[in-house]
């Protein structure tokens, strides 16, 4: 998939980027620079118990550890938390293609979910790669896996490219 794993900070800082970051580094740059802890972890990662693992050219990498908070009236991890996941990693791959002050907006996401998630299931890790780029919308798709490599959930992302803002 040729994502370079790099070592996560821990414990990570969660906040919104800086704009300089966003306007002085290319996509890769900056999601490699939330991996090392230069720049922090999106604030939905820390409720949501997931981060940005591993990045590479038009790929992404999230891992996550369900928990209590996570669960529905049923008892198992709300299916929304995997969407979270696949949509996260989705636009993360699309973000890695773009140069700097080019954003992205996710325009649908969807998934399918395989296998129920528990708490017991332990750590997951969602993989993404971008199917297809245009100069204004990428697709990208994603798998759920356990750490057993049970597929848990999978699905596709389309990406709206923003243009820089000034």
């Amino acid at each position: 998939m040729g994502v370079d794993a790099l070592t996560l900070k821990h414990p990570p800082d969660y906040a919104t980027l800086p704009r300089e970051a966003l306007q002085s580094l290319s996509g890769e740059a900056v999601l490699q620079g939330i991996i090392t802890g230069d720049l922090p972890q999106a604030p939905v990662s820390e409720g949501a118990s997931f981060w940005l693992s591993a990045v590479g050219e038009g790929s992404a990498v999230f891992e996550g550890e369900p928990g209590p908070h996570l669960l529905n009236p049923a008892g198992t991890v709300h299916g929304g938390w995997a969407l979270t996941l696949i949509d996260s990693a989705c636009a993360c791959a699309a973000h890695s293609l773009l140069a700097a002050g080019v954003g992205y907006a996710s325009v649908e996401t969807k998934a399918n979910f395989t296998r129920p998630i528990r708490v017991d299931t332990g750590r997951v890790r969602c993989a993404a790669h971008v199917v297809g780029r245009g100069n204004q919308i990428i697709s990208a798709e994603a798998v759920v896996r356990s750490i057993a490599g049970d597929v848990l959930a999978h699905g596709t992302s389309t990406i709206m490219v923003l243009p820089p803002r000034n």
